[in-house]
């Protein structure tokens, strides 16, 4: 695969090659399964960040013919449960000795004639199913009560059912239910051309096309080697990162619902809301759509107006951040709410300001430059406290982040072309990455022998972090529950795909 290193394994070499990478510093972001033809048996794939500035590194298994299982690596790293479970659910692969053996995509009754993700399973049919009783964990004692809170919840909320355990007040343990609107969309990409690859990616996760759109792109770019033009980068990373202020914007406002802060909510939402008035002013699209394309960008964007615009809004957005941190009854519901520790963070895998806020200091903008970003100056936001305060602190400092990016990127964006041309690779591989508004976002794309999507993977940021949440909800109390998923800043689209 193009943009990594990459090593080849016997199935029975994963766990200590795996556990090579990490002695050594690398931590596993992802792991997936691909059919490189119909009717074979499939490939595992292994990807780990092996440190700032370094190359990543890719570990393959191509399993034997007859046999689909491999041994379960969630005990040492937990992060990998989920991707696990994933792939039995959805390619067919058993994992021996996994510590969750339970489904996770597909819900209980399902029974699909051959796995999803298997070229030779019809795209567009829905999976059969028949009506089971839910596998739920048991949880012993005389006043344990059950208490399952969805699908269908109140205000705008996404679908998903969280199943809490719990004694009066107290929550003894949260049992989320998700993938209740999976939409296949790896499935979809299938037989497509990279241009409608773009269209698809862009609507992975609504408040994140850009980020879903420009890793897709760059996966794109490098698998057929192409080199974006300097004006296309900069542009990216002004689509980026205004993307990035709206959605912690509107995070700050919806926090404030959760705490019954109402005049923070109101203006929160409204400073969101002139955003993307400036994005659908200056780009067409107040969700920034239909500009990004394998190469660089459909079309050329004139931003001469929008340093001036942002610096009108910077004044009123400092105001409201510093208003926030000299709210009492606000702050109060925040500080210690959802503590996330430093090392169950690092084990499952958080990301982005989740992971930030519990003292893990990594930013793929910084550590794996991309677009413009290499030109362009930044710091890191970190706090080390865990909670959901200092979440919204490490978005606060990111919204500051961004105001200074932009105006810097406006200053020094060179006139030139916004794309060129690729050449499309036969079986071709690429990797792309980018720090979106919630975390890191990785696709992985095989080409056909005609130059079509083969298999695209995309790693999500919220199915990391949902992944994450459970363990900041055990041992907390009802009350708090709202505040810390707002904490989270989880979407159920970019989790369920």
């Amino acid at each position: 695969m193009k943009g990594v290193t990459e090593r080849t394994l016997q199935s029975n070499e994963v766990p200590s090659a795996c556990q090579h990478l990490i002695e050594n510093g690398a931590r596993l972001q992802m792991a997936y399964a691909w059919f490189p033809e119909p009717g074979v048996s499939p490939e595992v794939l292994y990807l780990a960040d092996q440190g700032p500035h370094k190359p990543f590194s890719l570990l393959r298994c191509r399993l034997p013919e007859g046999s689909q299982e491999l041994p379960s690596l969630a005990k040492s790293i937990p992060l990998l449960g989920w991707y696990e479970r994933e792939m039995t659910d959805l390619c067919g692969v058993s994992f021996q000795g996994h510590p969750e053996p339970r489904p996770l995509v597909l819900h209980e009754g399902a029974h699909p004639s051959v796995p999803p993700l298997d070229p030779r399973y019809p795209k567009g049919e829905m999976v059969p199913y028949t009506e089971l009783p839910w596998d739920l964990p048991s949880v012993e004692g005389s006043d344990v009560q059950t208490l399952p809170f969805g699908p269908v919840r109140g205000d705008v909320l996404e679908s998903a059912q969280i199943v809490f355990y719990y004694v009066g007040e107290a929550i003894l343990h949260c049992h989320p239910r998700l993938f209740f609107k999976h939409r296949g969309m790896e499935k979809r990409f299938e037989g497509l051309s990279p241009a409608l690859g773009t269209l698809i990616a862009e609507r992975i996760s609504g408040v994140d096309s850009v980020a879903h759109a420009l890793a897709f792109c760059q996966a794109i770019e490098t698998a057929s080697q192409c080199e974006v033009p300097e004006r296309a980068r900069y542009l990216r990373t002004i689509l980026a990162e205004l993307e990035r202020l709206y959605n912690h914007l509107y995070y700050l406002g919806h926090l404030c619902h959760t705490t019954t802060l109402k005049v923070g909510e109101a203006q929160g939402k409204l400073l969101a809301e002139q955003c993307k008035q400036l994005n659908g002013f200056f780009t067409g699209s107040r969700f920034l759509r239909g500009l990004l394309k394998p190469g660089g960008l459909r079309r050329d964007l004139n931003l001469s107006a929008l340093s001036a615009r942002l610096r009108a809004l910077e004044h009123d957005i400092t105001e409201y951040m510093v208003a926030l941190e000299n709210t009492n009854s606000h702050l109060d519901r925040l500080i210690t709410t959802g503590h996330l520790p430093h090392q169950v963070a690092f084990d499952q895998g958080a990301t982005g300001p989740i992971k930030r806020a519990s003292g893990i200091q990594h930013d793929l903008r910084c550590d794996h430059p991309y677009a413009a970003y290499d030109q362009l100056s930044m710091e890191i936001p970190m706090r080390t406290e865990g909670d959901a305060h200092a979440r919204s602190q490490v978005r606060m400092e990111e919204i500051r982040n961004s105001l200074v990016l932009l105006l810097s990127a406006l200053h020094a964006m060179p006139e030139g072309p916004v794309e060129t041309g690729i050449t499309l690779p036969s079986g071709g591989e690429g990797l792309g990455w980018c720090e979106g508004p919630r975390g890191s976002i990785y696709y992985c794309v095989h080409f056909d022998a005609t130059g079509r999507l083969a298999r695209v993977k995309v790693k999500s940021a919220s199915f990391s972090n949902w992944r994450v949440f459970p363990f900041t909800v055990h041992d907390t109390n009802m009350m708090d529950y709202a505040i810390n998923e707002a904490s989270f800043g989880l979407t159920m689209a970019g989790c369920d795909r």
